[in-house]
């Protein structure tokens, strides 16, 4: 049927229709606020199946990244029977090395509790997680969503980005603690930039506090790696393999997400044991009735299969207020492609922004109403409000807290669909390791459907690549820079040079607005070469050595 806003009891017979419960994952999918036709299922069945196909390939080993020729096997990381060899037969050894790992991570995380593994001031009470993408994104996620500071074996901090003043906030939080501070770095290959800087500031500062930083740090890489290498010189803790066939936006079951969460002492079996429910409901299950194939197709039909709208991520809970920046890498570097699996230029990709409920009553469901029409709203919904009863908070009513965010997701909801706004609703029944696991896993298998059913490939990232190299250009040509004005060069005079005649030196006129910003930023920066000597603007400034 087609949604009429003003037709409630009709409105009532959708709802119950394209009401889903998955009482196995402790969640629910309502799709009644999605206007989608009565034959979507059957005139999409080819794709459908290919799409099934497609992910059934994968979990048997198929090499999935044809780009840097590896398998994905995040699936395995919560059945590692399922693993497979590149021939797509049983692998042994890949399922030993799964389980070997959530063993020892268990066996880590119970030395560290128990003060059988120590820093230099006494036991660990505080952690450091150093990472970049996947590898922070999806361990601070849970950290929101699980912990709590009375009952947290170690309170986390993070390093995610190399950025000198917010890695100064963080050690200016662990001021005094460092000896009783356990460091975790995440880098498969040991060369990502972002992380290697988080490490070197971190060990500096460890230093400075005369606090031994090998004993205090443990290594989550891949075996071989320069971090591995770098590890065993210098006798650091302890080292956690990370797969080639695992990509970080997926491995928040693998040791990437594990450990740290083991470290906060969270239930990372229940959290396995989520997300292994939730594959074994979305792996073979109909299209209508299968919670990440229902996900896919819809975003596939709200945005007409190119993405066309935005996804608006508004959890009603806190503890999710950071799964909108989770599903940001996940989504849109899985879906963000330029070229299809045929060589297509299609520009594919779902914009997905997000923040949470209620707060959000007070800043952009204004425009989500009223304004452009230019995405669709994933609400999601947490039956318990807190552990133990609510206080009323208008007397003799028996009305509390958690019963006006409910109010104000109900009413939100009922709000844009009355402009015609499109939404979709995942409810589940608590925030828990198991349903956080859920969550996980849903969206996993989600971005996979959804990739198949617009034919491209969601498990490679060469955009991230790109802008890798290009920072690497920027960074050699600031070598150059520091280096032509260091030979005093500018004339006789030492008057200094601009952005212009310092790009033409080099033999890259092309190049003066880079020259610019990297002058600007080192001239404002003690100690880096480079002094502003005259000008307020790209037209006029001019540089010196300083």
């Amino acid at each position: 049927m087609s949604m009429n806003p003003s037709d409630k009891a009709r409105l009532w017979d959708r709802f119950r229709e394209w009401h889903r419960q998955f009482p196995d994952l402790k969640l629910s999918m309502d799709l009644s606020r999605v206007d989608f036709p009565a034959d979507l299922f059957t005139a999409n069945a080819p794709l459908i199946a290919r799409a099934f196909a497609e992910m059934k390939a994968l979990e048997e080993g198929v090499i999935a990244n044809q780009d840097e020729q590896r398998q994905v096997g995040h699936y395995w990381l919560r059945n590692p029977g399922l693993a497979r060899t590149e021939q797509r037969e049983p692998d042994a050894a890949k399922a030993a090395a799964i389980r070997d790992c959530l063993q020892q991570i268990k066996d880590f995380a119970a030395a560290v509790h128990s003060g059988g593994e120590q820093g230099t001031a006494g036991p660990f009470r505080h952690l450091l997680v150093i990472g970049i993408g996947g590898s922070a994104l999806g361990p601070q996620f849970v950290t929101q969503a699980l912990g709590h500071p009375r009952t947290d074996k170690l309170e986390a901090h993070f390093f995610d980005n190399t950025d000198p003043d917010g890695m100064d906030r963080v050690l200016a939080r662990l001021e005094g603690q460092l000896g009783r501070t356990l460091c975790v770095v995440i880098s498969k290959s040991g060369g990502t930039k972002e992380t290697a800087n988080g490490m070197k500031e971190a060990e500096a500062a460890y230093d400075a506090a005369g606090v031994p930083f090998a004993k205090h740090v443990v290594a989550i890489t891949q075996e071989g790696s320069a971090l591995d290498k770098l590890a065993v010189e210098n006798g650091w803790l302890k080292r956690f393999p990370m797969w080639s066939w695992v990509g970080g936006r997926t491995s928040e079951t693998a040791a990437v997400g594990l450990l740290p969460a083991a470290l906060q002492g969270y239930a990372i079996d229940q959290l396995l044991a989520g997300a292994a429910a939730c594959d074994d409901v979305t792996r073979s299950a109909p299209a209508d009735r299968n919670p990440s194939m229902l996900l896919a197709l819809m975003w596939r039909h709200i945005g007409g299969g190119r993405g066309a709208k935005d996804m608006v991520v508004i959890p009603y809970k806190d503890r999710l207020e950071l799964f909108s920046r989770y599903l940001q890498q996940l989504v849109m570097e899985s879906l963000g492609k330029e070229l299809d699996r045929d060589g297509r230029t299609v520009n594919q990709g779902i914009a997905v922004y997000g923040n949470k409920g209620s707060t959000d009553q007070h800043a952009y469901v204004q425009q989500l109403r009223e304004g452009l029409a230019n995405f669709f709203v994933t609400f999601i919904e947490v039956l318990r409000d807190r552990v133990g009863p609510s206080m009323e908070v208008e007397q003799g009513t028996g009305i509390t807290s958690g019963d006006y965010l409910s109010g104000f997701l109900l009413g939100t909801r009922e709000a844009l669909f009355e402009k015609g706004r499109e939404s979709l609703t995942l409810t589940i029944d608590e925030v828990s390791p198991f349903t956080v696991g859920v969550l996980i896993a849903l969206f996993e298998r989600a971005v996979g459907f959804y990739a198949s059913l617009v034919n491209i490939n969601a498990y490679h990232q060469p955009g991230v690549e790109a802008g890798k190299k290009a920072a690497t250009q920027v960074l050699e040509l600031q070598t150059k820079v520091v280096a032509l004005l260091g030979r005093g060069s500018g004339g006789s005079t030492g008057q200094g040079m601009g952005p212009d005649a310092i790009a033409a030196a080099l033999g890259t006129p092309e190049a003066a607005e880079t020259v610019y910003k990297i002058c600007e930023h080192l001239c404002h920066n003690p100690g880096r070469g480079v002094k502003k000597v005259g000008g307020n603007g790209p037209q006029d400034s001019v540089y010196t050595a300083g």
